[in-house]
């Protein structure tokens, strides 16, 4: 049966000064009505039920996903006591869905990615699943195709076509094949020889797998933490979980999954992902998600006023009025007790800003 684990403790710190310690962009609604988080849960659709469904995040956040996550029992969601990368989330997960479903499939996803259509998302999934369900020590992932040259993303070599099995809800099934290498994100000048290649995919983070699989893979490479995961799952449900979970989790050492495990793993599938994705990774991202105006501005604010001004991206909370006059390419984020005011082409220094701010002991606006 299908279990569904939603990654959602990243800090989001690109997004400052909208994404905050307390309210990372998983919590934001970026790129419609529905935050983040509520519209990875939206997009699941019929895959997994309620209580077939984990909400790993941190500690701090428990209280906010489980208030825009009101239809999740309140035990779906777990907080991580510190932050140790996403192995130690995957072993975990693994393990207290182990003791749910013995014999249970997995779909892992992170919480701050767009990705329509729905319907295609969902096939997408089920034919991994169907893969994993005729070969249950295969592990599958998505597979992005590139537009352009991106250097801010992992990518996938693909090797040998698999049969690409598993049509579902009237969907073509999408191609599928083995995994030749996964790639760390690369210079500018590689980014580009991939692209034309035609062999490579955006590593999109999204993987099914039995959770046998997965907790077994990380029992042979990473034996001290599968122990931590497997004992802090064994309390899952009792009284004294919460004071095992800071133990146990805090003497782990972190590690990502894709160094843990997916790099070394011989038997991993990619799917070409017949769905839309975006991993929504810093704030030019609003100009792909949201319609533009004639002059090229993206307008995430409820009130604005914007004249002889182009290519601007403006995002605004409550009723304040954001105004812009006569600039361009710009980058123009308000909050209740925050402004930033960037060029587009500075953005990845946003976490530059966020550093002075702690190095000036301002906590309170992180």
């Amino acid at each position: 049966m299908l279990h569904v684990v939603v990654m959602a403790g990243g800090a989001g710190t690109r997004f400052w000064p909208a994404s905050r310690a307390d309210r990372p962009k998983q919590l934001l609604r970026l790129a419609g009505e529905r935050s983040m988080i509520q519209a990875t849960l939206d997009r699941l659709g019929p895959l997994a039920a309620a209580e077939r469904t984990l909400v790993v995040t941190s500690e701090r956040l428990v209280a906010a996903m489980r208030e825009q996550l009101p239809n999740l029992p309140p035990s779906a969601i777990i907080g991580e006591p510190c932050k140790r990368d996403t192995a130690p989330c995957v072993g975990l997960a693994a393990a207290i869905t182990l003791k749910q479903d013995g014999d249970a499939t997995m779909l892992v996803c992170p919480a701050d990615h767009v990705i329509t259509p729905d319907v295609a998302f969902q096939a997408a999934v089920r034919q991994a699943a169907g893969i994993v369900d005729e070969y249950p020590g295969r592990i599958v992932t998505f597979g992005v195709r590139p537009t352009c040259p991106a250097e801010s993303f992992g990518y996938i070599e693909r090797a040998a076509a698999l049969p690409a099995r598993g049509e579902a809800a009237g969907q073509a099934a999408a191609p599928v094949y083995r995994v030749g290498r996964f790639r760390e994100k690369p210079k500018a000048k590689v980014a580009a020889e991939y692209l034309a290649s035609g062999d490579f995919y955006w590593n999109s983070g999204i993987f099914v797998w039995k959770a046998a699989t997965i907790l077994g893979a990380l029992k042979q490479r990473e034996p001290e933490m599968a122990a931590h995961c497997e004992a802090i799952a064994a309390a899952y449900g009792a009284s004294e979980f919460d004071e095992v979970f800071r133990r146990e989790f805090e003497a782990i050492r972190g590690k990502s999954i894709d160094y843990a495990v997916m790099e070394s793993y011989d038997d991993v599938a990619v799917i070409e992902a017949p769905f839309a994705w975006d991993d929504v990774g810093s704030w030019t991202s609003l100009s792909r998600l949201r319609d533009a105006d004639e002059a090229g501005n993206t307008l995430a604010a409820r009130r604005h006023a914007v004249l002889e001004s182009r290519n601007c991206i403006v995002y605004g909370e409550g009723d304040h009025l954001v105004a812009l006059l006569g600039v361009e390419d710009l980058i123009v984020v308000h909050t209740g007790n925050a402004t930033l005011v960037a060029h587009r082409s500075q953005e990845e220094k946003v976490r530059r800003i966020v550093a002075e701010i702690r190095e000036k002991g301002w906590e309170d606006l992180l």
